[in-house]
């Protein structure tokens, strides 16, 4: 996937492991000035306008097209592609870890910072490679250790940030402050991600120095990302679980109030356990699917471009920025309709549009028709669509889960859509390196039929507070 992160004048420290908190640290218990409210959500804007430059350097297709340049096969694309979504596995650790702490803001610290100065070892490995120190095949394999350890560690704390904004988002404000957020970073690599391709493939040193420049820069943009969150409202998990009773209390006395609005959570749901949420079990069964579905294919439509097709890496950092803002203009729109008819039509509507869209890349060669038409409208009709399916399946994530081990739920069902991602994905790059012929487009195929019948749990999901 891709993550959102008081007003105060101290400074941020840096130092491991005493890390200075925002001065105020509240439990779930404590109402939230609006004005705090407000400081949160705009540093949490900032945070993922920078996260999003951060993630252009680290991910996508300057991330591929370098593998590319290194000659790795398609079953190291299926292993890139496969290894964010397998550490989801230790999110439950992470959370399970972050429910002992008393700070979200040093919990994200401790696990997204160094996980985001490990890529700083990449930098050194593309410098040691052009001196010969290193050559290609130890780069790869180097490439894979770095993108493994980075999201391990932003594995353990991922749950525990989405955990700590979903406090601070009122609940009827979260479709249309995610699609304001999300808008944000889209319009970030609209700007930057044809920028950045045309600086790898015109740097003079190559586009291997090339990537290294915009990998290092995308690093320093990231830490500074993390350095907004300081401004967000601090949260205390211990305190969101040892006083939730308390919290429900405060949600019956004054049901106006900024923090009740988005925490209320029926009382039947923050006692049952896990295992007797049927709809929190429907949502894992859709979600998992779903993901195994996508990421038959998804892994491989750049390099279906970058080496099947060989289409130099600016024109396929100019697609992305057209899906990017496709995913701008619409992401808003979604979240104001999410807000009025609710996420789930949604999903089951534009899931059918979604999978069906490997399709489309059927039949597409590299002759100048396609590349000046074909290519551009099918990146602009990919960017609407899964505008829609990721701010409203985390929109309908936040709904379906109760307040109490809240993190423990989003972990659990990142876990599972991690776990069978990363299988779809494999899956995926064995059927292309070992297929005789046709193996990508067939593929397209195979995972366009597994879209639509991952949609089919969808249909038995009942979203909170939606008739």
């Amino acid at each position: 996937m891709d993550s959102v992160q008081i007003e105060t004048t101290a400074p941020l420290t840096l130092e491991f492991p005493q890390i200075a908190s925002p001065p105020t640290t509240l439990c779930p218990t404590s109402r939230i000035p609006k004005d705090a409210v407000r400081t949160s959500l705009k540093a949490s804007t900032a945070d993922g306008v920078l996260a999003a430059v951060y993630s252009l350097g680290t991910s996508g297709i300057l991330l591929s097209n370098f593998l590319v340049e290194l000659g790795a096969s398609p079953v190291v694309f299926g292993m890139l592609s496969s290894i964010p979504m397998l550490v989801n596995l230790i999110q439950p650790l992470g959370a399970y870890l972050s429910e002992r702490t008393t700070s979200r803001f040093q919990y994200s610290l401790r696990t997204h910072g160094i996980g985001r100065l490990l890529w700083l070892v990449l930098v050194i490995g593309i410098a040691s490679a052009s001196w010969g120190v290193v050559n290609t095949h130890q780069l790869v394999i180097l490439t894979l250790l770095i993108v493994l350890f980075s999201h391990l560690l932003g594995g353990l704390g991922t749950a525990s940030w989405l955990s700590w904004v979903a406090m601070i988002v009122p609940r009827r404000l979260r479709g249309r402050y995610f699609g304001i957020r999300n808008s944000a970073g889209s319009l970030t690599n609209l700007v930057c991600v044809p920028m950045a391709g045309l600086a790898v493939s015109h740097w003079y040193g190559g586009t291997l120095q090339g990537y290294g420049v915009v990998l290092l820069v995308s690093i320093v943009f990231g830490i500074v990302g993390l350095g907004c969150q300081y401004f967000q409202v601090d949260m205390n998990p211990r305190s969101q679980n040892t006083y939730i009773s308390e919290i429900q209390s405060e949600v019956e006395k004054d049901e106006s109030s900024e923090i009740p609005e988005s925490i209320h959570i029926p009382k039947n749901q923050l006692t049952n356990s896990i295992w007797k949420n049927s709809n929190f079990l429907i949502f894992l069964l859709y979600s998992s699917f779903w993901t195994l579905a996508v990421n038959l294919s998804a892994p491989f439509f750049n390099l279906y471009m970058l080496d099947t097709l060989d289409l130099d890496v600016s024109y396929v950092t100019i697609y992305n920025s057209l899906q990017a803002g496709a995913t701008l203009l619409m992401l808003i729109l979604w979240g104001k309709l999410a807000d009025k008819i609710g996420n789930r039509p949604i999903l089951i509507c534009i899931g059918i549009l979604v999978a069906v869209t490997p399709l489309l890349w059927l039949g597409i060669s590299a002759n100048r028709l396609d590349i000046w038409l074909w290519f551009p409208l099918l990146h602009i009709f990919l960017g609407g669509t899964w505008a829609a399916i990721d701010l409203c399946s985390n929109n309908i994530q936040l709904a379906i889960a109760p307040i109490k081990n809240q993190s423990i739920y989003f972990a659990i069902a990142a876990a599972v859509a991690g776990g069978s991602g990363a299988l779809g994905a494999t899956i995926g790059s064995f059927i292309v390196q070992f297929s005789q012929s046709g193996g990508l487009l067939g593929l397209f195929a195979l995972s366009s039929l597994f879209r639509l019948v991952a949609l089919v749990p969808l249909m038995f999901l009942k979203e909170p507070g939606r008739g």
